[in-house]
C-alpha cells in the first residue's frame, strides 16, 4: 500500500482542458484516480491539464513547461 503518498498527472490533449473535464466529465482521469492510484492508496490526486497543444506557440510551451517544472521541483 501505498498510503500517505500523493501524485500528480499531468495530461495533454489537443481540445480545450476547459471542454474535457466540463463536457466530457474527465472520465479518463477520474479512472485514473479512482481505480489506479486510489486503489493502492495514493492521495490526493491532483492534476494538471494542459489543452489544444498543438497550437499553442513558443512562448506558451516555454511557460506550460517552466510550470511543470516548478511543480517537479516542489514536489522533491
Amino acid at each position: 500500500p501505498l498510503r500517505g503518498k500523493s501524485a500528480r498527472v499531468i495530461v495533454t490533449m489537443g481540445m480545450p482542458a476547459f471542454l474535457y473535464r466540463w463536457y466530457f466529465g474527465a472520465h479518463g482521469l477520474k479512472n485514473l484516480e479512482q481505480s489506479i492510484l486510489g486503489f493502492v492508496g495514493i492521495k490526493p490526486v491532483r492534476a494538471t491539464l494542459i489543452g489544444r497543444i498543438e497550437n499553442i506557440g513558443a512562448g506558451k510551451r516555454q511557460r506550460w513547461l517552466r510550470k511543470v517544472e516548478a511543480l517537479g521541483h516542489r514536489a522533491w
